[in-house]
């Protein structure tokens, strides 16, 4: 007597002379099953005998694709994402009920039968063949299981779903084959714990668990028994009986499920009768799949997170791999950001900023020394209605941001630090008349230089006609002066400027290289809030620099196996001296204590920072820190259309925005949320001596230093470069020259012109 199998079904050898059986009729048989068109294919059994031999031995089984579960730093979700919704769960934690369901309505044999089961194979013929057509088929679980293999294997792709799918017997002969293989492999249990979980129960939902929690909100584990019949009956075509869009159709297909439950024994007839009567108690709980879903408005953050894991090279080698990674999930990623920061961020953005302004706001919180991304948010929402955007306000372009926004001043301490480090005193003073022109020849990396156009040369001013120097760098970085920052670049160069931009991370949004050009003392070139914060997260440290970095950890479910992925490390290194760094601390210091950042100071605790107001008032910025955090803030209209004059902003309005009127207050009440309880640190500072007497006050009429109503001044056009508010309360002077063309971003190329000069 033929030898069974443990979990019932036959032997390997009976399965194969079963198959072979069926494969001298493959022509009449197996096509007749499956497909109507028997005599077109003209297959004959010998030829499918040796289709049969020449595939693989082994059926390769892709990673079911499961959800993704991304974390902040202390384990609270964010958001799950997924390509597919689906989690994996053992045998025993799917009701009893629904294993009888399914085997009932799809293979009430599957426990007698091996991989194929030739009386239903028979019985489907014979049908077939009375009906004329194919009224009935004769797939296996085992066989249904190895087809959504396929599928699964196949992905997103459409040309390889088809493949997967298409009624060919060429398909049928591998589903045979890897059948056989399963059923010897696996048994009879693993085989309908790895269907449950594999299959397709219609509203995005894969597998039972899903399924399960899709349809009435529980576990796969506690289902009753008219809940299993409803889920057990979508399984054979899920838009045709889902309960959600057709209730009536998905009830009869629920009831010949129970019908067939108790056909077969599984339950009485009196059970199948009373669940018949029971309403199908539908609970929907909606996909909750993507960035969109995320909490405390960490829609972007959570965005970053993906792009991080698409395009690093740690999480695999090229594109593809990743991409494979990340659709298959069933990843837990812990990141870096800080709920409590991240909730102050968002909180003091709504305080602040309506989603329906004009204008919009973005904001980054990065730790010093570290590198890791605490908050990141901006009054824009993660979404696709009116006021809503995918665009991410505070990363670069390749980050799925967009093309940044000019800093202004905010870049004038990156040009301090390059001065200082190339051994410019601290109390260096320069003339700084109101207006000049850029000074020339000034060098470049290239070794050549730039020369301002002898005849069209390019002119700048400072804010107001009271600014006349001499300065030294503290009342000039005070009262952000342009012709003493342009003078300064004139001395030392251009090159050391964009060296110590590239050691602090300062790059463009868009990717391009910073052009060899004078204006960039000015802050004329596009950044990210993410970039800048990163940038002064520098001076906090004491000049080490630190890549930023958004993910903690990964872990990765691959059926009973979890394993650990490597992930991205912050890279520090130093950009500059401590004592630079410190100086620069000591310059900054002053503009939250008594300058036109005050109102973004945070009382009895040290900060540092700076306030930027760029060319007529398209963006504004404060970036500021301490020496455990550092935060940047902007404001403006993304698409650079509306001028900041004449606005309402939060429900208030607005003569003109300064970087010390909307951004300050947003980052002071932002980084008092994210530092409460947190430990007060104070900054090291350094002695940097008078270069003569104050003889005209501190800052009467200025920015940064003066308490005269200086508070409300500001950098004007590009740090000041065509004029902003006087610091005391005047009118903002008209500007007295034209821009000549490449003025702002200029050209590096040799020919070309930058600041209206050329490089020779």
């Amino acid at each position: 007597m033929p030898k069974k199998r443990s979990g019932g079904g036959l032997s390997p050898t009976q399965q194969a002379a079963k198959f072979l059986g069926v494969s001298v009729l493959a022509g009449a048989v197996l096509a007749g099953i499956a497909l109507p068109a028997v005599g077109a294919l003209g297959l004959a059994a010998k030829g499918s005998v040796e289709s049969f031999d020449e595939l693989p031995a082994t059926m390769k089984t892709p990673p079911l694709s499961q959800r993704t579960t991304i974390l902040d730093a202390d384990g609270g979700q964010i958001a799950t994402v997924y390509s597919r919704d689906r989690t994996v769960v053992p045998l025993k934690d799917i009701s009893p009920y629904l294993q009888k369901a399914i085997v009932a309505i799809e293979d009430s044999r599957f426990y007698q039968h091996g991989a194929v089961d030739l009386k239903g194979v028979l019985r489907a013929l014979n049908k077939n063949a009375q009906t004329g057509g194919v009224s009935e088929g004769a797939s296996t679980l085992t066989q249904q299981y190895v087809k959504n293999v396929f599928i699964e294997e196949a992905g997103d792709d459409p040309t390889k779903v088809a493949q997967a799918t298409q009624q060919t017997i060429g398909r049928k002969i591998r589903e045979l084959k890897y059948a056989i293989q399963v059923e010897e492999e696996l048994g009879k249990k693993k085989i309908l714990e790895n269907y449950l979980n594999i299959t397709f129960f219609g509203q995005q939902a894969y597998g039972v668990e899903a399924a399960a929690q899709r349809y009435f909100s529980k576990s796969a584990k506690d289902l009753s028994l008219e809940q299993a019949a409803l889920l057990a009956g979508i399984v054979q075509s899920p838009s045709r009986y889902d309960p959600v869009n057709d209730e009536a159709e998905a009830t009869k297909r629920r009831n010949t499920v129970l019908q067939r439950m108790a056909a077969v024994g599984d339950i009485s007839r009196a059970q199948a009768a009373d669940a018949m009567k029971a309403p199908l108690g539908l609970k929907v709980s909606k996909p909750k799949n993507g960035c969109i879903t995320a909490v405390k408005g960490a829609g972007f953050f959570c965005d970053y997170v993906r792009e991080v894991f698409l395009t690093d090279p740690v999480f695999g080698k090229t594109k593809e791999q990743r991409a494979k990674i990340w659709n298959q999930g069933g990843l837990t990623i812990r990141t870096t950001m800080d709920p409590q920061s991240q909730n102050a961020a968002q909180r003091s953005i709504k305080d602040h900023v309506y989603k329906s302004d004009e204008v919009a706001t973005a904001a980054s919180i990065v730790q010093p020394g570290t590198g890791k991304i605490l908050a990141m948010g901006q009054s824009r929402p993660y979404g696709f209605k009116k006021n809503e955007t995918q665009i991410n306000l505070s990363v670069d372009q390749s980050m799925g941001g967009g093309m940044g926004y000019q800093p202004g001043s905010t870049f004038k301490p990156i040009v301090a630090a390059a001065a200082l480090e190339d051994g410019m005193p601290a109390n260096k003073m320069y003339p700084s008349p109101y207006q000049m022109a850029y000074p020339s020849p000034v060098s470049v990396c290239d070794g050549k230089r730039w020369v301002n156009d002898p005849n069209n040369p390019a002119k700048l001013q400072n804010e107001n006609s009271s600014e006349v120097g001499p300065y030294d760098m503290r009342e000039a970085t005070a009262k952000s002066v342009n012709t003493y920052y342009v003078q300064m670049i004139s001395d030392i160069g251009i090159c050391p400027v964009t060296t110590m931009a590239k050691k602090m991370g300062v790059q463009r949004a868009d990717g391009d290289k910073m052009p060899q050009v004078p204006s960039i003392a000015l802050g004329t070139q596009e950044m990210s809030p993410l970039t800048m914060a990163n940038a002064y997260a520098t001076f906090a440290s004491r000049g080490m620099h630190c890549t930023p970095i958004a993910i903690e950890s990964v872990s990765r479910r691959v059926g009973d196996k979890t394993t650990s992925l490597e992930v991205p490390k912050s890279t520090c290194s130093r950009a500059m001296s401590e004592n630079t760094a410190d100086t620069i601390n000591t310059l900054l210091k002053g503009v939250v204590e008594d300058g036109t950042g005050k109102k973004a100071g945070l009382g009895s605790r040290p900060s540092a920072g700076k306030t930027g107001t760029t060319d007529e008032r398209y963006a504004a910025w404060f970036v500021g820190y301490t020496p455990n955090m550092a935060g940047a803030v902007w404001v403006g209209d993304p698409a650079h259309k509306r001028k900041m004059v004449g606005i309402t902003i939060g429900g208030r309005s607005y003569g003109k925005v300064f970087g010390g009127e909307v951004p300050g207050p947003i980052w002071g009440d932002m980084m008092s949320g994210a530092l409460e309880g947190k430990p007060v640190e104070n900054f090291n500072t350094v002695h940097i001596p008078d270069s003569k007497p104050r003889d005209r006050g501190d800052g009467d009429g200025g920015r940064d230093d003066g308490d005269n109503g200086g508070d409300d001044g500001d950098d004007g056009f590009i740090g000041g470069l065509v004029g902003g508010n006087n610091g005391g309360g005047g009118d903002e002077p008209t500007p007295s020259f034209s821009i000549p063309e490449g003025f702002i971003r200029g050209q590096s190329n040799g020919g070309g012109n930058g600041n209206g000069g050329r490089f020779g």
